[in-house]
């Protein structure tokens, strides 16, 4: 993507360049492998420990590990699960996986039993990749799995030895990954992309970095690498261009961790997830020497960018996406301004509009769609047709949220099946937990519909709060006033219920209709 004057100027002048045939294992390894064997790809970060790996190592690592998948059957198109957190073989892991032909499978190392069962069976898996903590989860799977015949922890084969291998012939439209959405509105689906998904993220990846890549530029992101956000917004687009990434995986977010880890290893540019910048806020770090920030999975308030601009010296860029058709939105401060409220601009190559019920666009409140044709929307749910059928509404796909395009710029409002009816007004819980964070007393705060016979629903708000705040009816009062006059009278919570924590899926978005369940079994004495 070339940089243009203005926002205008790059979204009209750009087009797809999609190669009829392409392979992502040969875009972000064997391509600088080929050119620049000793230019660094990851950066290990274990314990204080750095380890720098080429990309010349990497294909060597990659290429070895695809010859031993080649060696025990595995073919083109058969799925092969990656359990692993971040290091420098799970990304060589999925490389060699994709120089296959076959596809393969992220899964998140905090998975237990049943969500590997669930996910691992559905796809048949004939294999799956694990480290030294992982293989004790994989290897009580066997059992209940016949068709996954075969368990590898990388570390104990010597792959060390430069080998040929032949890399499979894929075309653009090959599938490559499975990536199972998170499950919190139903059983857990498989969207299944195809090669060309790393270029479709390729646009939105540079404009959330602001250009990506410049030079010096080294990429982190706390977020695991089994989910799109840390495999495709980060690991890969990185790989793409040439620029260093950061394996460092935090067992559990922290505020002095993340801090240490991003000065100690020269990080310019990090993707936080929404959750890890509250978390930041509430202890008012301050991390020097970045060059972007990007965020993206909930949208962040004022209140947040105000924050980020003063304390990690860059303006945020919020982007927007979902497992089936991600970063399709985002802003860039360097490009045109942003705007709190709002999760950016279309990114370029893409059509994202809002339409109303009869499929129409609309410049009211509607369903966030985007138009097919694509390369970063997925091929399909796997095994599941009546979903996918479900997703596609003539030539668009529905995100399954709620929002408004106003001046070029998109406003999220909330998932659909969380949008608040109340009073006659629809109210999106996003706006109201973000006004909430602004408030000194608040550490997180989740808000959702509760039934009332008189409103329809009331808005009600789970907090947390700082460390050492009472909870107090006078603060209760607070907070409803803070709503009132920092966002607006209607949207008040007129219940606040304090909790110790809030319910969270493992990508650090909260499970509002677990919440609501909750409130509805509080009206039935349950």
């Amino acid at each position: 993507m070339k940089r243009a004057n203005s926002y205008e100027e790059l979204y009209n002048n750009f087009t797809w360049d999609i190669p009829e045939h392409y392979n992502m294992g040969v875009d972000v390894c064997d391509k600088w492998a080929d050119q620049e064997p000793d230019k660094i790809a990851i950066i290990e970060l274990t314990n204080g420990t750095r380890n720098d790996v080429s990309f010349g190592e990497l294909k060597i690592l990659s290429d070895n590990l695809a010859s031993h998948l080649h060696s025990i059957g595995i073919k083109k198109g058969d799925r092969i699960g990656v359990l692993r957190s971040q290091s420098v073989w799970t990304a060589a892991a999925h490389i060699a996986i994709w120089k296959l032909g076959a596809i393969s499978v992220p899964l998140f190392i905090l998975f237990r039993e049943e969500a590997l069962l669930t996910r691992l069976e559905n796809c048949g898996a004939k294999a799956i990749i694990v480290d030294e903590v992982s293989i004790k989860l994989a290897e009580p799977l066997q059992e209940k799995l016949p068709n996954l015949n075969h368990i590898i922890v990388p570390e104990h084969i010597d792959f060390n030895t430069k080998i040929d291998f032949e890399i499979v012939d894929t075309k653009a439209e090959d599938p490559a990954i499975l990536i199972y959405t998170s499950g919190t509105t139903g059983a857990p689906k498989g969207a299944l992309h195809a090669h060309r998904v790393l270029l479709g993220h390729l646009p939105g990846v540079e404009l959330s970095h602001d250009f990506l890549p410049q030079k010096g530029d080294v990429i982190w992101t706390p977020a695991d690498w089994a989910w799109i956000g840390g495999l495709f917004d980060v690991l890969m687009p990185a790989l793409h261009h040439g620029v260093p990434v950061l394996a460092a995986r935090l067992p559990k977010f922290n505020s002095k961790a993340c801090k240490e880890i991003i000065e100690t290893a020269g990080i310019k540019n990090v993707f936080f997830p929404p959750t890890a910048l509250k978390m930041l806020k509430a202890e008012n770090v301050k991390i020097e020497g970045l060059r972007s920030v990007a965020s993206g999975g909930e949208p962040l308030g004022a209140e947040l960018l105000e924050w980020g601009k003063k304390n990690l010296g860059v303006s945020i860029n919020e982007f927007y996406g979902q497992t089936e058709c991600n970063m399709i939105v985002t802003s860039c401060a360097n490009l045109f301004e942003t705007r709190a409220g709002y999760t950016g601009r279309i990114v370029p190559g893409h059509s994202v509009s809002v339409i109303d019920d009869n499929g129409d666009i609309t410049d009211q409140e509607g369903d966030i769609a985007v138009r097919r044709g694509t390369p970063v929307m997925m091929l399909k749910y796997w095994k599941n047709e009546e979903a996918t059928a479900e997703i596609f509404f003539g030539d668009w796909m529905l995100t399954g949220d709620r929002g408004i395009i106003e001046e070029g710029y998109i406003r999220f409002i909330g998932r659909d099946d969380d949008v608040i009816t109340s009073a006659g007004y629809r109210i999106g819980p996003t706006s109201i937990e973000n006004c909430l964070m602004g408030h000194e007393a608040v550490k997180m705060a989740a808000v959702i519909g509760k039934p009332d016979a008189q409103r329809t629903e009331i808005v009600k708000a789970y907090v947390v709060l700082n460390e050492g705040v009472q909870q107090t009816e006078n603060l209760v009062r607070g907070l409803q006033k803070h709503v009132k006059e920092k966002l607006a009278a209607h949207e008040y919570p007129r219940e606040v219920e304090f909790v110790t924590e809030l319910p969270m899926t493992v990508t650090g978005k909260i499970i509002r209709k677990e919440l609501k369940a909750r409130a509805i079994a509080e009206l039935e004495g349950r």
